[in-house]
């Protein structure tokens, strides 16, 4: 089994140029499967409240959603490195209250470390966090939960203006001490420089390369989430059809009565059949 990699592992990665592979999981089987196959990290996303609670979008999942779903994941990967996403907030109300959620998630869940989103704008609960001796990831670039205020969910940084504000909100996120930095949905150019320009890792969600590593949602790459796949997403499996296809057989089956036959069935102890008649008898 491999060691759990750690905050210094993936320093020393990003010096050597080595990717760092990681998903998002939700629940005990996933974190398991991940696990299994050398996974360097898992993110226990809020995109939860899309991939399993059926949510429009991130913004309705809680704290509760979070910390539960972090414990699943936690008992089926335990010796990988775990980050635990803040929900909408958790952490833009007060910094002592984003210090007190971010701890929920080492206390109650066994998290690693946790994830925000923002640069400019949560630097402050960032840094809070940082100081309490929490490890912090900053998530820039497409932010899902501030989906509204950026028009919708679209790439970002595609023109000079825009992209100056990208750089400097992962400025923004080294400054206050994260130890990692999440950007979604930027020109390759443009997360391929702040790469370079931090000394902290970045990590690329439809960012391109190269950078320090690369995240995909889990339920998009095999399959699972069927409303959209977001156009920077590998689809590695169709799981969904799979499992489709099996419940269309099962029901065939259950119509048709070729389920369940007799290898399907527990019987009666030898020797007791007739005990077994005479016993139902009295209940005629």
């Amino acid at each position: 089994m491999a060691k759990k990699k750690g905050r210094l592992d993936f320093i020393k990665m990003k010096e050597a140029h080595e990717q760092v592979a990681w998903v998002t999981a939700y629940d005990f089987p996933t974190a398991q499967f991940a696990e299994a196959a050398g996974m360097d990290m898992i993110l226990v996303g809020d995109s939860l409240g899309m991939c399993v609670l059926g949510y429009q979008g991130t913004i309705p999942v809680t704290m509760a959603d979070c910390i539960s779903h972090c414990q699943s994941v936690r008992r089926g990967a335990p010796n990988t490195f775990c980050v635990g996403d803040m929900p909408f907030g958790s952490y833009q109300i007060t910094n002592a209250e984003a210090v007190a959620n971010a701890a929920r998630f080492l206390k109650e869940a066994d998290m690693d470390a946790i994830k925000l989103e923002g640069g400019l704008r949560t630097a402050g609960a960032l840094k809070a966090i940082a100081d309490a001796g929490i490890l912090a990831m900053g998530h820039i670039g497409l932010t899902p939960q501030s989906s509204g205020p950026l028009g919708g969910f679209k790439a970002q940084g595609l023109d000079p203006d825009s992209a100056r504000f990208v750089i400097e909100d992962a400025l923004a996120v080294q400054s206050a001490g994260a130890y990692a930095l999440l950007v979604e949905a930027v020109p390759p150019e443009l997360c391929s420089f702040i790469a370079k320009k931090l000394t902290i890792p970045v990590y690329s969600i439809g960012a391109g390369g190269p950078c320090d590593g690369q995240l995909l949602i889990s339920s998009d790459m095999i399959g699972m989430f069927q409303s959209f796949t977001p156009k920077f997403v590998k689809v590695y499996a169709h799981v969904g059809e799979e499992i489709t296809n099996a419940f269309k057989e099962y029901v065939n089956d259950v119509h048709t009565g070729a389920f369940p036959t007799d290898e399907y069935c527990y019987h009666i102890r030898k020797g007791m059949e007739e005990e077994y008649s005479q016993m139902l008898k009295e209940y005629e």
